[in-house]
């Protein structure tokens, strides 16, 4: 807010991984990412699979009898969609749309999040107009990495999913080219049972 002028909704340390200007450095890691979900660097990583072993366990139990099942609505908005549309009472949520000029500087083939009215009609998007420009900007060079990384899987080419990770704005601020391609190739390595072979 305080450079670009605009609230940002995301939790600060979440926004960072997702632009060229926190995370390049140690420096700034310490001086803008908290800790947990504040965007402490590998929290996720580190924690998904204590998250993960602990989720299996309950289920088990629940399904053993042993921990019972509690039906109540969580944080996410499933439930609240559900009963807005059966019940026709209006709510209000941030939802990932087609853009279809909701915002008008932007790809009109992307996603967006804006604000929508769900009641018995579904979900209907709020028409935002533009977004100011040095802000539409950042979103389409997000939107430039998601469309590359989606055609690579669609096509199965493996140098379109190299250059989607060389135009990731925040991977573009850290790595030169050269290491992004080694890394890439590291990455690849790795993930071999989990993503499709690429030609």
């Amino acid at each position: 807010m305080k450079y670009l002028g605009a609230f940002v909704s995301e939790s600060s340390g979440h926004f960072s991984e997702y632009i060229p200007y926190y995370r390049k450095r140690q420096s700034l890691i310490d001086a803008h990412c908290s800790t947990g979900y504040n965007g402490a660097t590998g929290f996720y990583a580190d924690n998904w699979p204590i998250w993960r072993k602990e989720n299996d366990e309950e289920i088990v139990r629940q399904l053993e009898g042993t921990l019972p099942l509690e039906l109540q609505s969580s944080n996410e908005y499933a439930a609240v969609i559900i009963e807005a549309v059966l019940k026709n009472e209006p709510k209000f949520i941030y939802g990932k749309v087609p853009n279809r000029g909701l915002i008008e500087n932007l790809s009109p083939e992307g996603i967006v999040e804006v604000a929508c009215l769900v009641d018995r009609k579904g979900i209907q998007p709020t028409r935002f107009g533009k977004l100011p420009e040095h802000l539409a900007a950042l979103c389409r060079s997000n939107m430039a990495f998601f469309d590359l990384a989606v055609e690579a899987v669609r096509q199965g080419d493996k140098e379109m999913a190299r250059h989607a990770l060389m135009v990731d704005p925040l991977t573009a601020a850290v790595c030169s080219l050269e290491e992004i391609g080694r890394m890439f190739e590291e990455l690849y390595e790795a993930e071999q049972g989990f993503v499709p072979v690429l030609k």
